[in-house]
Parts: C-alpha cells; structure tokens; sequence
C-alpha cells in the first residue's frame, strides 16, 4: 500500500467509475490503488476487504490527543466512518460512487495511546440508492469493545458525459 502525497497521486473519477466498488477497495488493499491521505494523518491503514466488510487497523499517537490527554473522539469518528463508508463502497456497483450521509459513534472505552485497534464495518442494507452500514473498534490483542457506530451513505449513478 501506498499514500497519496499530492493530488496527481490520487485516483481519478474515471478510474473509480470503471471498476466495482469491490475492485477498488481491493485495488487499495493491493497497493495498485493510493490509499488517502487522511489515513497516514490519522495512523491507520486498510487490512481486509470482502463484500460487505472492511477491516482497518490502526494505532492512536500522542498526536491524536485532546487536552485531557485521552485519544480525541474524532479519531473514533474518522475510522468508524472510514470502515462503515468503505463497506458500503464494496457493494456499489461499477459505475457508481458514494458519500457518507450520516454517521454515528458511541464510546465505549477509552482507547490508550499507543494501542492497536481493529474498526470493522459491515454492510446491513445496500439498496439502489443507500447503503446502511454498522461499526465497532475493538482492542486487536484483548478484543476490548471501544466503539460502535452506524452510517447512512448515498449511493450515486454516475455516467460519463
């Protein structure tokens, strides 16, 4: 896998519309693909990818801490929605491109800075037009729940013009 730097780097409209959601998100996983940027930013990087499933690990810094010194719940928030969306993104059909509507996060625990954690998102609707998917964060040693979340995504129809 590798991240994007700089914009050139990353994929196209094109390039996303000739391919499944599926194929892209495993494109990724392949490194054929850049993975975002905000990934490097935030630690975390893509592990599985199956219909309807994503798997993210990744690892809070003392970067990514509110001024109580506890990982700040935004970082909970940008991986639950990075697995949910992209579990919604694997049963999109070639052609067609998402975006998150809505999610939302419930904390569990607190995650210590420094630990491993595993967010899967998997798909509980995928209709013609929304995607419906669940979260959660668990410790990748003791399973520990941090996190659980839902999202609502739009799922779009493009064409070339």
């Amino acid at each position: 896998m590798f991240t994007a730097t700089s914009p050139d780097q990353m994929p196209d409209i094109e390039m996303m519309l000739s391919m499944s959601g599926l194929e892209f998100m495993q494109a990724m996983r392949d490194g054929h693909v850049s993975r975002p940027p905000i990934s490097a930013l935030m630690n975390y990087t893509l592990d599985i990818v199956e219909a309807g499933k994503v798997v993210f690990r990744g690892v809070p810094e003392f970067q990514h801490t509110n001024p109580a010194g506890g990982v700040h719940g935004g970082w909970y928030g940008t991986l639950l929605d990075s697995c949910m969306s992209c579990a919604v993104m694997t049963v999109t059909p070639k052609g067609s491109v998402y975006t998150t509507l809505e999610y939302k996060v419930n904390l569990t625990g607190a995650i210590p800075v420094g630990a491993e954690i595993i967010a899967t998102g998997t798909i509980d609707h995928a209709g013609r037009s929304t995607g419906v998917s669940s979260g959660e964060i668990r410790d990748a040693k003791s399973g520990k729940l941090y996190a659980t979340g839902s999202a609502t995504c739009l799922i779009m129809q493009r064409h070339k013009d």
